[in-house]
C-alpha cells in the first residue's frame, strides 16, 4: 500500500500527521511520518516491492562505531551501509542479514553531538532468532552487552537470551 494511501486513512481516523508523505532528502524513497495518541512518532516508509513488509526498525545510538561492532559481534549482523546526513546532522549505519531491498534492517543513527539519549516511559526491544540462546550469550558478553537472562522462559516452552545493549535497548 502506499503511504499516501496509510496517511489518508490515519488522517480520517483522527491521526497526527507531523511529516506529509513525499521523498527523502538525497535518496530515492518516500516517507511520511505519523504520531499516535501517546506521542510516539512512527516513520512510514515506501519502498520497492519486498517480501517483508517491515522494512526497517531504527534505534537511535550513541556512539554509532561502537554500536555497530555490537550488533556485528553480539547478534551476526552486517554493516550494509553508512551514510553521513549532514543535512539532517546524522549519520546512519544500516545493518541487516540479507540485501536492504530484500529483508528487514536495523537502522543506528547517531545525531551529531547527542552521546545520550531519554527513552521516556517508552519500551522498545529487538527479537532476533537463534539456534543456541547459551553461545549467543556468550558472544553477547564479549561484544559489551549486558546479559539480563539466558535460558528458559517460566511458563513457555522456549529459552531465550535477554541482554541490554551499550546504549540500553533490550534485545
Amino acid at each position: 500500500m502506499i503511504i499516501s494511501r496509510v496517511v489518508d486513512i490515519v488522517r480520517a481516523k483522527g491521526g497526527t500527521i507531523t511529516r506529509e508523505p513525499g521523498p527523502v532528502k538525497g535518496g530515492d524513497s518516500n516517507i511520511a511520518v505519523i504520531e499516535d495518541p501517546d506521542g510516539y512518532k512512527f516513520e512510514l516508509l515506501e519502498r520497492a516491492p519486498c517480501p517483508e513488509p517491515l522494512c526497517k526498525v531504527m534505534l537511535r545510538v550513541g556512539d554509532l562505531d561502537r554500536s555497530i561492532k555490537f550488533y556485528e559481534k553480539a547478534v551476526g549482523l552486517e554493516l550494509l551501509r553508512k551514510q553521513d546526513n549532514p543535512g539532517s546532522k546524522c549519520t546512519v549505519a544500516i545493518m541487516g542479514y540479507g540485501p536492504e531491498e530484500k529483508s528487514t534492517v536495523l537502522e543506528l543513527t547517531s545525531n551529531y553531538g547527542v552521546t545520550t539519549y531519554d527513552k521516556g516511559d517508552a519500551y522498545a526491544q529487538i527479537t532476533i532468532g537463534t539456534d543456541d540462546v547459551y553461545k549467543t550469550a556468550e558472544a553477547i558478553k564479549l561484544a559489551g552487552g549486558k546479559i539480563t537472562h539466558a535460558g528458559p522462559v517460566p511458563g513457555y516452552k522456549t529459552k531465550i537470551t535477554s541482554c541490554v545493549d551499550p546504549d540500553g535497548w533490550k534485545t
